[in-house]
């Protein structure tokens, strides 16, 4: 490893939430974005993604969705952009597992949040119970992600 590259790293390791300031059930400050048709095409654009069931209405209908949806990797991304806030720096994220539960629907709002679930001392790291639910035009909950986890290390 370079002079330069250690010296990124320390730079990281400094900007990360403190672990000394970090309790099992602390919870983490929540995201919300709502999901427009341009960040789906965009999103598609920038991932390679172009299924038709993100881009075409009448694609989407045929299978039986009312319309478009989301990528759910764009989803994940909101998340993982979650857990970084908290953390402090991107490379604290150490693993993300999720499934995907439902879709999400442009003009939907999602909101990621999460949880301290346990705490590592000894790596210095937090296990988080992390989720995504998503607030629905006619005011219905969904919850594309749900009974998930990160890990994350922290300064």
């Amino acid at each position: 490893m370079t002079q330069r590259q250690q010296e990124r790293d320390a730079e990281r390791a400094r900007r990360r939430r403190p672990f000394e300031d970090v309790a099992v059930d602390d919870v983490l400050p929540e995201l919300s974005w709502t999901i427009t048709r341009e960040q789906i095409r965009e999103y598609a654009e920038a991932s390679g993604d172009d299924n038709a069931l993100h881009l075409d209405d009448d694609v989407a209908r045929a299978v039986g969705i009312d319309g478009v949806i989301a990528h759910g990797m764009l989803t994940m991304g909101i998340l993982a952009s979650c857990i970084v806030g908290w953390a402090g720096d991107e490379g604290a994220l150490v693993k993300l597992k999720s499934p995907f539960r439902a879709t999400v629907a442009p003009g939907e709002t999602v909101v990621a949040g999460g949880r301290v679930r346990s705490l590592h001392p000894e790596e210095r790291t937090a296990k988080l119970e992390i989720w995504v639910r998503s607030e629905r035009a006619d005011g219905s909950i969904g919850d594309p992600i749900r009974r998930s986890e990160a890990l994350v290390r922290l300064g």
